[in-house]
């Protein structure tokens, strides 16, 4: 199957992504989609990954990352049918497809910035780019509002075009960047983002986890975050698309 027809077959059209979200992923490395989950959606997602981070426990996200101060699980794919609308849905591929051309999933994972942590410092994955081709490009999938106060991400816009790494170009990247902007949109949002831009998470300063999930792509000549092809179960193989299917190089 080659690129095109699978899109094709998950719904994408020359329409499907408006000119304005082009722009804003060209000159911001981000940009905002409202609305892509129903609020039965949202229930199933977050019913389900609280049965999962029970039913995982310590070994919860070992598949790809654990990290102190937050709840994190892995391998969605395989976890859920709910989940697969992170990489089959298709405003987000159209989007994907505008940054990167070529694509698969590389993880479709989720994060939950614990009250009272959450920080990460700035950074950036595939490191600096410059004008392109980029290589990896993530999308947020909020499951509760992003706020100022509840750790949602920030990022450095158009920083995805710089040609310096984080680290040598912030001397803390742990402090407020005088540029960044933080992703504040209701539960149900979805945001896109470069990964090549600058970003990290902030502090949850609420007394409840705010959650979200992460479905990040790379270039398929790239090895993945995630080897879908090692970890898929006959089953989830059994129930996608031949386009899904492609969409996740299994």
């Amino acid at each position: 199957m080659q690129m095109a027809t699978a899109l094709a077959q998950l719904g994408v059209t020359e329409r499907t992504l408006d000119e304005a979200t082009k722009e804003r992923l060209d000159r911001d490395g981000f940009a905002p989609l409202p609305g892509m989950l129903t609020d039965e959606q949202l229930a199933r997602a977050r019913i389900r990954m609280a049965e999962l981070a029970a039913a995982e426990g310590d070994a919860a996200g070992r598949e790809v990352h654990q990290e102190a101060g937050t709840d994190r699980l892995a391998d969605l794919v395989n976890k859920d049918p709910v989940f697969e609308v992170c990489f089959t849905d298709p405003r987000l591929l159209a989007c994907i497809a505008h940054v990167l051309g070529d694509f698969k999933l590389s993880s479709l994972n989720s994060r939950a910035a614990l009250p009272g942590a959450g920080l990460q410092a700035l950074h950036a994955e595939g490191g600096p780019a410059g004008l392109g081709p980029y290589q990896v490009c993530n999308s947020i999938w909020l499951l509760d509002d992003f706020t100022e106060e509840n750790g949602a991400t920030r990022v450095v816009p158009g920083s995805h075009r710089q040609t310096v790494s984080v680290r040598d170009a912030v001397p803390d990247p742990l402090a407020p960047h005088p540029d960044q902007v933080t992703l504040t949109a209701p539960a149900g949002s979805v945001i896109v983002f470069n990964s090549h831009l600058w970003h990290g998470g902030t502090r949850n300063n609420t007394d409840r986890p705010r959650r979200a999930m992460h479905s990040y792509f790379t270039r398929r000549a790239n090895g993945q975050q995630l080897n879908q092809r090692e970890f898929i179960r006959p089953e989830t193989l059994a129930r996608l698309s031949p386009a899904a299917a492609f969409i996740l190089d299994v």
